[in-house]
């Protein structure tokens, strides 16, 4: 059974570790970030590259998602790509190399039509060409890299991401 807010939407107010993951009831969690927040895309851009910073995909691909269900028609396939990406580093950080694969693929083919003229500073050919050299990495490695080990760059010029 699923928590509700006022309203009577579906809400799950149990605590979250640094990924996302559900804890018990009572048990110390990360703060949340707070759902629905309508914010400029600077704003969206800078708080959800401070959560890629720390470690926290998880609740940078919250704040993308805001931007997606709040911004502009014309680019809500940029942000739902970025809330992608943010989703994939979440799965690869959990260990799941095949679904932060997908995911970060997925995210990648979203955003990759702004290319040629990217909105907000987003590096979208370097996050194209991050998240299409981690998805390949994955299915190499072993270890699970830290959230905030392959965490792209939003913004910046091409080369600027992590790779």
């Amino acid at each position: 059974m699923r928590d509700r807010d006022e309203e009577g939407r579906a809400r799950n107010a149990r605590p979250r570790d640094g990924l996302g993951r559900p804890l018990p009831y009572g048990a110390p969690g990360v703060e949340r970030q707070p759902e629905g927040v309508v914010r400029s895309p600077g704003e969206s851009l800078t708080e959800a590259q401070r959560l890629l910073d720390r470690g926290r995909p998880f609740h940078a691909h919250e704040v993308l998602e805001d931007a997606w269900k709040s911004g502009p028609e014309g680019e809500r396939e940029l942000w739902r790509g970025l809330a992608q990406l943010a989703v994939g580093v979440t799965h690869a950080a959990r260990g799941n190399a095949v679904g932060a694969a997908a995911l970060l693929r997925r995210g990648a083919r979203s955003v990759g039509p702004y290319a040629a003229e990217p909105p907000h500073g987003v590096d979208v050919a370097g996050l194209v060409a991050w998240a299409e050299a981690l998805a390949g990495e994955l299915g190499d490695a072993g270890a699970v890299p830290p959230a905030a080990a392959i965490a792209p760059r939003l913004r910046g010029p091409s080369g600027s991401f992590r790779p």
